[in-house]
């Protein structure tokens, strides 16, 4: 089954399908009036909504001293976790960089800031270059990503029908590129980072791509799972992709579900009961059983829904296949098909 339009980039599955039926060229992603109309998102509207909010990042106070920074009205509706210790704060992700994202973050906290990104595609690193310190996992894929991603790559996401509320003032959006940043170090799967009053473990999960990174709050009961898992149809498409790395990955974070009472992901909706990690291990298993048939979209990615799991992913993908990781990869980059 297909899944269903009312959940992350719903409007880009509708909008090529009726490409593909008109038999018209692939168009680029937009947003319709559906999706527009779902902002905020109804978990996002239960959530205290902090001072530090401007018309472009929406930022919700989303448990004990966590600030989830929301881009509500960009098709991507990209969150960064900004979680505070006592003597530092950590950054989990940037965002895709359209505005700056420091002056938002100065207005939460004047603690000293560490940038950790969950992956590094472009939605998630657009901020880095503004930040000193910027943890990451080592690998040949994440250093071909610091490079940023210009506007051929990325492009796509930045038209005007993909904005909610129009294309911010000032900001040019014809010639929008992410720009270089620099890890001032890397980071290992285990590794505790100790804010003051406040540690989170580094759980490496691969899979989503090659560097991607969860990071566990025990003492506080909360997951924080990029884009591993959100609410909404799951991205396993892209020539990064290793269903194999993801599928460990999804039962190890499964494990710890019994241990946390929400998860924090990277789109949508900003907090998550725990609870549905083990749906998402048993809906990954019948994926790859080749019992169930996905609806092909116009860019030749397969859309599934098992369990009420929405995946869309791709036939390489499904074949075990992984590209060349050493070119890195923008979150929008697919196989040639």
């Amino acid at each position: 089954m297909v899944f269903r339009a009312a959940n992350r980039f719903a409007c880009v599955f509708v909008a090529t399908i009726l490409a593909a039926a008109c038999d018209a060229p692939k168009p680029a992603l937009s947003v319709d009036d559906y999706r527009c109309d779902s902002v905020p998102r109804p978990g996002n509207a239960s959530l205290p909504l902090s001072t530090a909010s401007d018309d472009w990042y929406q930022v919700y106070e989303s448990a004990n001293s966590v600030y989830s920074i929301v881009e509500p009205y960009q098709i991507q509706e990209t969150i960064s976790h900004l979680i505070v210790g006592d003597d530092r704060a950590l950054l989990f992700d940037t965002g895709v960089g359209l505005l700056p994202l420091k002056p938002v973050v100065e207005r939460i906290t004047n603690l000293p800031i560490t940038v950790l990104n969950s992956h590094t595609h472009y939605d998630h690193v657009g901020g880095n270059w503004e930040f000193s310190s910027v943890l990451t996992i080592d690998s040949d894929y994440t250093r071909a990503n610091m490079a940023g991603f210009d506007t051929q790559r990325i492009g796509d996401d930045f038209i005007p029908e993909a904005f909610c509320k129009g294309v911010p003032e000032g900001s040019d959006i014809s010639s929008f590129y992410t720009k270089p940043w620099k890890a001032e170090r890397f980071v290992k799967d285990g590794e505790i980072i100790d804010l003051g009053g406040r540690r989170l473990k580094i759980l490496h999960v691969p899979g989503h791509t090659p560097d991607a990174v969860a990071l566990l709050d025990s003492d506080n009961r909360l997951l924080f799972t990029g884009d591993s898992w959100y609410d909404a149809s799951l991205w396993l498409f892209v020539r990064e992709t290793n269903l194999d790395d993801y599928e460990t990955s999804i039962s190890r974070l499964a494990d710890l579900e019994g241990d946390v009472d929400f998860i924090f992901g990277a789109h949508n909706e900003a907090r998550l009961d725990a609870g549905k990690l083990g749906a998402l291990q048993g809906a990954l298993l019948k994926l790859r059983s080749g019992d169930y048939t996905g609806e092909t979209d116009a860019y030749g990615r397969l859309a599934f829904e098992i369990d009420d799991i929405r995946i869309l992913t791709s036939q390489p993908a499904l074949d075990g296949k992984q590209g060349d990781i050493s070119l890195g990869g923008s979150g929008l980059d697919r196989w040639p098909y």
